[in-house]
């Protein structure tokens, strides 16, 4: 195995989509059914559902 070929095998390829390590999760579910609560009663009062 050349230095070439094992540089490249340890770093793995971007190809653009969200990192592992951006920020904890939990902040994102919270925020997510946050926002699908407020939604949903938004439809309640609005007489959509």
């Amino acid at each position: 195995m050349t230095a070439t070929s094992a540089t490249a095998a340890r770093v793995r390829a971007r190809t653009g989509g969200p990192r592992d390590d951006d920020g904890p999760k939990i902040l994102e579910h919270v925020l997510g059914w946050t926002l699908v609560v407020v939604l949903a009663m938004l439809a309640t009062q609005l007489g959509l559902v």
